[in-house]
């Protein structure tokens, strides 16, 4: 074909009568050779130095995966070794060296193996880029292998993770020497400058209480002025200050101008890393806050709350969510008769790594806003209190055991929003996320915390980034279940849900009772911590037990389940479900509760109802459901049949029609 003299290439460009044509070599192999020749040796050179110091040597090699298992971070259990043959893997290699990043800065440490480029943040920069453009080829060229196309959603979920880690977790990782000298240094600093910081805080609660003292409820509802103002407002600013260079923020770097109120009536700040992000309130002037309703009751910060005239809103009360929107908004669109206000949009805490998706309150009102970013410049990020890892007493510790704590607080640009962002606040809010995670280098993700789960956004649907019942799963095994026993403990929990609708419920011990192990592990705090997983108190619906288990055990076809899930939500038997019926369906499906599912209702009902049949053609193949069966509604170990009748495993290995995965590994 590609013949200079005899092939069709050849002949082509001898025919004077054809016009001049470019002629390309196999597009595949086209990608590889400029996947080959990126200039970024500045890059590679050290990660593959690094990677063949550790994969080479057998004891560096057990050395680094036991201090992994040791870490305890959910991290991947090694490094994959690169080889030129395999073109595919440079991509994997450095993909996987960007997320043990630390585990490898801590393994060199302690093996007094010198590498400032691990330190370095632009070559940390150069690092992520280049596995995002590797991957990013790498899936290119797997697109444009057919086999591989059939189990592109893998691939796809897997790259998202890695380039976008997980923004819950944060777990501190330490070598001795920082240990011993966090220890030797805490048990100085730390008892100090806590005794100082609770004398400050003792003398700032009688100021706070002072503001509003003497005041009737419909005065409270005003913002202080006169006296209260200008003879308070400085000396609690000053003991505010003081309270955090006592905790070790001895410095703190501005960046940028603070707008003023007229400019900007909100400062959105983010990432928001911990309580210790308060600090934020010294530079901004203590502006207004929003707070739980729950910190009111705490000595000192309810006062300070108070002080504040912050505006306060409980999570369990929906009605208390809509006047703190009320307040908000009365108070940005006041035109500067109430103070600034200052908002940590993403909600919850997170480890700084992403930016999860801002929630909508600060852009409800349609005002400017001024980009508020935090950042903790420290050779350790002692900070950062997330839903998993660090507690709130270790960041204490970690934190007031350093000398001190860098800390720069950057005021961004005023950022003005166009009349549809007005009109649309999710879009307004997404905007500055894009914008904030831009000016931080980080990814903005449609991650958020939802009812004490996190979970990532599909059209309006709730994936749980750490699902419930893969946790269960875990406890199961860890028990002494196997397959057998899973698929036998199911059939009993199936049997009791088709039984009545008043027996989808059971507490603890039933569930122990169900899993057949009363007597054993389950009895005490392992059954009730399988509750905790899937409700909020002492009962749980074995329904969502049932479905989920199934899913990701794989004892089932899919098909089947969802078979099984619409008998069991179509109480009334009418062969349709209704909104809510769909909603609690896929709640099932998914192990968590579904807030939205208005888009998915809108593409498979018909006159207001979902039957089985147009639920799972839209869950098989619409452009943007398909993704919750091929990317999350997978089995461990799942097997993806290819048209040749052979099958793929999530790790690439191929088996024959003889040689498949068992049956409680199949996957429709």
């Amino acid at each position: 074909m590609i013949g200079s003299v005899n092939g069709l290439v050849g002949l082509c460009k001898a025919d004077q009568t054809l016009p001049k044509f470019w002629n390309f070599h196999c597009i595949i192999r086209r990608e590889q050779l400029v996947s080959k020749s990126l200039n970024l040796d500045n890059v590679m050179k050290p990660v593959m130095e690094i990677v063949n110091y550790i994969r080479t040597h057998a004891l560096n090699h057990r050395q680094f995966r036991n201090l992994i298992a040791e870490l305890d971070q959910g991290l991947p259990g090694d490094l994959p070794l690169h080889c030129t043959v395999r073109w595919l893997s440079k991509g994997k290699v450095v993909s996987r060296f960007f997320e043990l990043l630390d585990a490898v800065k801590l393994f060199l440490e302690e093996k007094d193996k010198d590498y400032p480029e691990l330190s370095d943040l632009e070559w940390i920069m150069d690092l992520a880029f280049l596995v995002d453009l590797l991957c990013h080829l790498d899936r290119l060229n797997l697109t444009l292998q057919v086999w591989w196309w059939w189990c592109l959603p893998v691939v796809a979920m897997e790259t998202q993770d890695a380039l976008c880690p997980h923004p819950f977790v944060h777990r501190l990782t330490l070598s001795r020497t920082q240990r011993l000298r966090g220890l030797l240094l805490g048990l100085l600093l730390f008892p100090l400058r806590l005794l100082l910081a609770s004398l400050l805080f003792l003398v700032m609660w009688p100021l706070a209480r002072l503001r509003l003292a003497g005041l009737s409820p419909e005065r409270r509802r005003r913002p202080a002025s006169g006296w209260r103002r200008w003879l308070l407002h400085l000396p609690v600013l000053l003991l505010s200050r003081a309270v955090f260079f006592c905790l070790g923020f001895l410095w703190v770097r501005v960046k940028g101008r603070r707008a003023d109120l007229k400019e900007a009536p909100i400062l959105t700040v983010a990432p928001h890393s911990s309580f210790l992000d308060m600090l934020v309130l010294c530079p901004a002037q203590l502006a207004t806050v929003v707070s739980r309703s729950e910190n009111c009751s705490l000595p000192v910060i309810g006062a300070l709350l108070e002080f504040n005239q912050s505006v306060l809103v409980s999570r369990k009360d929906p009605e208390s969510r809509r006047n703190a929107v009320t307040q908000i908004t009365e108070r940005v669109t006041s035109n500067g008769y109430w103070p600034q206000m200052l908002m940590f949009p993403e909600g919850t805490t997170t480890n700084g790594k992403t930016l999860i998706k801002f929630k909508p309150g600060a852009f409800l009102a349609g005002v400017p806003v001024q980009p508020v970013l935090l950042h903790y410049p420290n050779k350790l990020d002692t900070v950062r209190w997330t839903y998993k890892g660090t507690t709130w007493m270790e960041t204490l510790w970690y934190t007031t055991s350093q000398l001190y704590t860098n800390v720069t607080v950057e005021f961004l640009p005023v950022y003005r929003p166009s009349e549809q962002e007005k009109n649309d606040p999710m879009l307004y809010a997404e905007n500055v996320q894009k914008l904030m995670a831009h000016a931080l280098r980080v990814p903005a993700t449609d991650y958020v915390m939802e009812g004490r789960v996190p979970v990532r956004k599909l059209d309006g649907l709730s994936l749980a980034l750490d699902p419930p019942a893969r946790e269960m799963l875990t406890l199961l095994r860890s028990a002494g279940f196997g397959a057998s026993e899973v698929e036998a403990m199911l059939g009993r929990v199936i049997d009791r849900c088709r039984s009545g609708a008043e027996r989808w419920k059971a507490n603890a011990y039933e569930l122990a009772c169900l899993l057949g192990q009363v007597e054993g592990q389950l009895e005490g705090r392992t059954a009730t911590k399988i509750c905790g997983l899937f409700s909020k108190d002492e009962l749980v619906d074995l329904r969502q037990v049932y479905l989920s288990i199934a899913v990701v055990s794989g004892v089932v076809t899919f098909q089947s389940l969802l078979h099984t899930a619409f008998s069991l939500f179509d109480v009334e038997g009418r062969g349709s479900l209704d909104a809510a019926a769909l909603s609690g369906l896929m709640g099932a499906l998914l192990g968590v509760a579904q807030q939205d599912t208005r888009q998915l209702h809108a593409a498979a009902s018909r006159d207001g109802r979902v039957t089985e049949e147009d639920l799972l053609a839209v869950l098989t193949t619409h452009p943007t459901f398909h993704r919750v069966v091929h990317e999350y509604l997978q089995p461990e170990g799942a097997v993806l049949q290819l048209p040749n009748r052979k099958s793929v495993s999530n790790n690439g290995s191929r088996h024959n029609e003889n040689g498949a995965l068992p049956a409680n590994k199949k996957a429709d």
